[in-house]
């Protein structure tokens, strides 16, 4: 089936799908994108004459042409740190700032986001986002069997710079961090950097566009099949975890194994497995995705959001409706998008707008009662009772709000919950964190707006700091000068997309999930996704047609997907339960080197 980007009906009509056997669904224009690939990467390349699945290398763990011999993992080029795990001293073997790709993408010395809104001085401006640092636990030296836990440190799709999760001297508590009950576990932990937005180039360009995170995680994973042999752990076992904009990354990751459409990017930046010929010769599927609030379907978000916060309206309750004109304009878009995903509920009927309000609320019971069934001493507060909810900023004072309970009914002996009033519900999470703008995630040169931080930068060409990537957005753009929108091309959203030359609804097809799910890429086998009762980051339709798509892909054996109980917009905070879902899925798949697939 296939899942349409921004824009879906009308993309459906100006870019039928492409299929073939066996191949994933790749829109009518889009190797248009070989253009969009070359001005990324800051490189020249020739797209393939044709597009081969992956093929076996030549002799795995082997390099398979000059550029793969540049990446050859050295086993010996490690230091031995020390920390501690649950009070106990752990030698830690650790192989640093590894470059997964031959041709990195230079960057500049100062990057965005300093204190202060400044700028930051980075130290490694030659590979710094395309590289991973690889820490192996004691228990794990000559281990060619333990997973590899994959952590793609981004948030709100920015860019990550390469950081150590593992230092000297730190102690872990494997309750409460995934670093330390991954080590434990004698998991091979891997932290990856990767290019996406406001990542300034050494050469002032924006080299982070979409897809170029995508690209940069397939180039990790394809570094790590390359190696197979010469590495602890299994490239077999890969299970990636991201929160936020790295929880999107790790869905589009593990919906998109194999796809043909990376290629001509991997090509540009030196990935392992791609021939002299951009053809694949590696794989780039993974075995798990570990998921939290994942910010993605990035072309439908801003219509999934205003939808949810306004059918109640929620926004004008909570006093966050500055613009309703347009809150109402995006919010009428969504029936006809949840349509066109021909999605189906847990009980087989279709999911619609009409029927999703009943959908978050049933997903609601369920997190709440799984939540009390876990543990005895877990306690909801009854109707009336207070939620008492801790927040702050990181490095700051945290401050405790008490919130009424005046949505949720739960039979304290049973445990069940008797009712959710689901506009008392949302004006709850509308209180307890304030609602976006609007709109929510494609919000710069709309209505005069520069300073917007949403995700409008992680599109256009690289020459180019943000371009319009919705069509309300684009249609609405009034900064003159900024080369996005109706007032700068003289083409609205339609016309502009139809034209061959146009990327940038590429893009957006290129980081969605939706897109890849049951279509001939080869999805993840194995998903955990979480996102919490009080997130309001991103609409809890996502997440829930996420689950539903998931849900109906036969390569998807297992799924773990459910709304987290009083949590907000955050990640691995429930170690224990993601940690122990990961033993058992790795239990179940068997012995790595008596199944392992070629390359």
């Amino acid at each position: 089936m296939r899942r349409l980007s921004a824009s879906s009906e009308r993309d459906a009509r100006t870019h039928p799908a492409n299929t073939g056997a066996g191949r994933p669904v790749i829109r009518g224009h889009l190797f248009r994108g070989t253009a969009l690939a070359g001005s990324l990467m800051l490189a020249a390349v020739t797209a393939p004459a044709s597009v081969a699945a992956a093929a076996p290398a030549a002799d795995r763990g082997r390099a398979a042409d000059p550029q793969d011999a540049a990446l050859a993992f050295d086993s010996a080029a490690y230091t031995t740190i020390t920390v501690t795990v649950d009070g106990r001293p752990m030698n830690v073997r650790w192989y640093k700032q590894i470059c997964y790709v031959a041709n990195p993408v230079a960057a500049a010395a100062q990057q965005p986001g300093g204190p202060g809104g400044g700028s930051t001085t980075i130290p490694d401006t030659a590979c710094g986002y395309q590289s991973m640092n690889v820490f192996v636990p004691e228990s794990s030296f000559g281990d060619r069997r333990t997973p590899v836990y994959l952590a793609m440190n981004n948030s709100g799709w920015k860019a990550s710079h390469l950081r150590a999760s593992v230092t000297a001297g730190t102690s872990y508590n494997s309750s409460t961090s995934n670093v330390g009950a991954a080590l434990k576990a004698g998991y091979v932990f891997v932290d990856v950097a990767n290019r996406s937005r406001g990542l300034v180039g050494a050469d002032g360009s924006y080299p982070g566009k979409a897809p170029a995170a995508v690209a940069d995680a397939k180039a990790a994973v394809r570094y790590l099949r390359l190696n197979d042999v010469a590495m602890p752990g299994s490239a077999e076992r890969i299970v990636v975890n991201g929160t936020s904009g790295g929880g999107a990354l790790v869905s589009i990751l593990g919906a998109s194994g194999n796809s043909a459409e990376y290629d001509t990017y991997l090509a540009a930046i030196g990935a392992a497995g791609i021939d002299a010929k951009g053809r694949s010769t590696l794989r780039d599927d993974v075995f798990a995705v570990n998921a939290y609030c994942p910010i993605t379907d990035l072309g439908n978000a801003d219509i999934a959001y205003e939808w949810l916060y306004n059918i109640l309206a929620t926004r004008d309750s909570a006093g966050a409706n500055p613009s309703p004109e347009a809150a109402t304009a995006i919010a009428d878009r969504f029936p006809a998008y949840e349509r066109s995903l021909g999605l189906r509920d847990a009980d087989g009927s279709r999911l619609t707008a009409a029927t999703m309000l009943d959908t978050i609320e049933k997903e609601v019971i369920r997190s709440a009662e799984t939540y009390l069934e876990a543990d005895p001493a877990h306690t909801i507060p009854p109707l009336g009772g207070t939620f008492e909810i801790t927040s702050g900023a990181p490095g700051g004072p945290p401050t405790t709000t008490s919130y009424v309970n005046d949505w949720i009914d739960l039979d304290a002996v049973t445990g069940k919950v008797r009712s959710v009033d689901m506009v008392k519900y949302l004006a709850f999470v509308a209180t307890q964190a304030t609602l976006k703008t609007t709109p929510a995630f494609d919000a710069v040169g709309v209505d005069g707006n520069t300073t917007s931080g949403t995700e409008t930068d992680l599109f256009g060409p690289p020459s180019q700091k943000y371009m319009n990537y919705t069509e309300y957005s684009w249609n609405h753009n009034d900064v003159p000068g900024d080369g996005s929108g109706l007032d700068d091309t003289g083409l609205t959203w339609d016309r502009y997309t139809a034209k061959k030359s146009t990327t940038v609804d590429d893009q957006v097809h290129l980081i969605n999930p939706m897109d890849f799910i049951d279509t001939g890429a080869d999805t993840a086998p194995n998903w955990y996704v979480r996102h919490g009762t009080r997130d309001r980051d991103t609409a809890f339709t996502v997440s829930v047609n996420l689950g539903r798509a998931l849900a109906a892909d036969k390569q998807v054996e297992n799924l773990n997907q459910q709304l987290a109980w009083n949590q907000p917009h955050a990640g691995n905070y429930d170690v224990p339960e993601a940690m122990a879902w990961i033993a058992d899925v790795v239990g179940r798949s068997g012995d790595p080197l008596a199944s392992r697939p070629q390359g």
